[in-house]
């Protein structure tokens, strides 16, 4: 049986990734920040979740809980992620608020990987995958919601060095964009409805070879440029 691990399990894309990979009858993990979270991703899905409570950008909390659990990881989903401070572009700059958006979207899914490889190699390689943004691509000139940008176009370079680091471990470490999503980030006018996103994300997953390591897909499966 597979068995997953999907941060920001709770809300979003997160929580329809626990559907899905519930609907494949996986064994799954779920990260949440609070008891109230995990009470509810509990309830929710009636105990077939497990939640792991830590927040990502707590690395001790994270290695804590790493060390805690006694299970091997087929697939981790780097998931958590948010949309940074009000002030973001280039000429009015939060600088507190693009420090807390590269720590969330960049360093965490670096962190959450390193504190859970030793599950990802317990019985045979498992698969990383991060969930990035269209939002990263370098053809975009756009100045808006720019620390959001940048920490997206940060954790796909940290994740392709990832991928070559682990590539001889025939652990693959790829990057998907999920499109605009209909999430409390997203908002109701996106095009993307979270349960298809969630599906694809499976579905790519689920056929993930060391030879697509390093790549940045589509959440329909088609790879993309970075």
């Amino acid at each position: 049986m597979t068995t997953c691990l999907i941060t920001a399990a709770n809300r979003g894309i997160g929580r329809e990734l626990v559907r899905a990979a519930l609907s494949k009858d996986w064994t799954v993990y779920g990260s949440v920040r609070t008891e109230d979270a995990a009470r509810d991703v509990s309830e929710s899905f009636d105990g077939k979740v497990t939640p792991l409570i830590f927040d990502v950008t707590d690395h001790s909390a994270v290695k804590a809980a790493a060390d805690y659990l006694d299970a091997p990881i087929d697939v981790l989903i780097n998931n958590a992620g948010i949309i940074g401070p009000k002030n973001q572009d280039p000429l009015n700059m939060d600088y507190s608020g693009f420090q807390e958006t590269l720590a969330v979207n960049t360093l965490a899914p670096l962190a959450v990987a390193q504190a859970f490889l030793p599950h990802l190699l317990k019985d045979h390689p498992g698969k990383i995958v991060t969930i990035s943004s269209q939002m990263s691509w370098m053809g975009y000139r756009k100045p808006d919601k720019l620390a959001y940008r940048a920490s997206k176009a940060a954790v796909n370079k940290v994740m392709q060095g990832l991928a070559t680091e682990l590539e001889d471990k025939n652990v693959p470490v790829i990057l998907i964009d999920p499109g605009w999503v209909r999430t409390d980030m997203g908002g109701d006018g996106a095009d993307n409805d979270p349960a298809d996103v969630a599906k694809g994300v499976m579905a790519i997953s689920e056929n993930l070879t060391v030879q697509d390591t390093g790549k940045f897909f589509k959440w329909t499966g088609e790879e993309r440029p970075f």
